[in-house]
């Protein structure tokens, strides 16, 4: 459990869906943190030594003790202060939870950056089509309003970046990455995501994050 006396920090990047992921965990159990913005052209001495391994961001930091991988700092952020549960409490259940949030990563998050970032047409369309075969599994398995029921839980943290990022790669590149009409389950929860209250007040403002990925679009499309 945690004490009254805790030193909070979070690394980041505003408008890192990772960083993202970690703010809503930390806003749904109300702990106040300080923000610490990186630089990842010109990464912090901070940022070295607290994940000398990837270099990467998040880092979450709870008394001098520093946690890595976005996915990861949630659930210690879930086991450490007990209030509004972000797993499930069955084993079951968790474990399910666990396995879908992986499957995110593993499968739609890698593949929806690829699809984006390149100019090779085939490659476009293989990766688009391994994020559509990735979606239509989580459209056949969220069941409730959220897929951790009626309260946003894991698997649906790890998903803002499908509800949030993927529509703005699909605009700017002229993808159809997550068709609403392939996927009206998984639309419609999207709009509840990205419209709750906690995520709502979380997300980085759209037209910001939409203009930074549109001048790497176009960059990389000038390259070409």
């Amino acid at each position: 459990m945690a004490t009254n006396k805790e030193e909070l920090s979070l690394l980041g990047v505003i408008g890192s869906p990772f960083v993202c992921r970690v703010q809503i965990a930390l806003k749904l159990k109300g702990i106040e943190y300080k923000f610490l913005q990186e630089n990842m052209a010109n990464k912090s001495e901070l940022l070295l030594k607290y994940n000398p391994v990837h270099k990467k961001i998040p880092v979450f930091v709870h008394n001098e003790k520093p946690i890595a991988e976005s996915l990861i700092i949630i659930e210690y952020i879930d086991e450490t202060w007990n209030q509004n549960p972000i797993l499930p409490s069955h084993p079951y259940q968790k474990a399910l939870a666990r396995f879908w949030s992986k499957f995110i990563d593993d499968k739609v998050v890698g593949a929806a950056w690829k699809a984006f970032m390149t100019v090779d047409e085939k490659e476009r369309e293989k990766n688009t089509e391994e994020v559509l075969e990735a979606l239509q599994f989580l459209e056949n398995e969220i069941k409730d309003k959220f897929f951790g029921g009626e309260e946003i839980g894991l698997v649906d943290i790890a998903a803002v970046f499908i509800a949030f990022w993927v529509p703005i790669f699909q605009e700017i590149g002229g993808l159809r990455l997550f068709p609403s009409d392939k996927f009206p389950k998984l639309y419609e929860w999207s709009q509840e995501l990205i419209n709750h209250p906690v995520v709502k007040e979380v997300l980085p403002p759209r037209d910001p994050v939409f203009a930074f990925f549109k001048a790497r679009y176009e960059s990389l499309v000038a390259s070409k």
